[in-house]
């Protein structure tokens, strides 16, 4: 998430047609190249929250748990705002 995603998100602007149809282009580009089946990417998303909900105390409604491409590098990203420490 960019600075400028954070702050039309605080001021509630809504996110350009455009920018969220590359948005999805690349979460279906990431998908693709990193070969993991739906499933699978949903039990590690439940895994990875478990986890660390065992630590701190998340905010599942604002988390996000996605793959991300830039140059042709695919990455694992959580991004979960934590409300306290356990």
């Amino acid at each position: 998430m960019t600075l400028q995603d954070l702050i039309d998100k605080l001021l509630g602007r809504q996110p350009a047609s455009a920018d969220t149809a590359r948005q999805r282009l690349q979460l279906v580009l990431a998908h693709d190249r990193s070969d993991l089946n739906p499933e699978l990417l949903d039990q590690m998303r439940r895994e990875i929250l478990e986890v660390v909900s065992r630590y701190v105390e998340i905010d599942l409604s604002e988390g996000d748990v996605s793959l991300e491409t830039e140059d042709r590098v695919t990455a694992l990203v959580a991004n979960l705002p934590i409300r306290r420490t356990l």
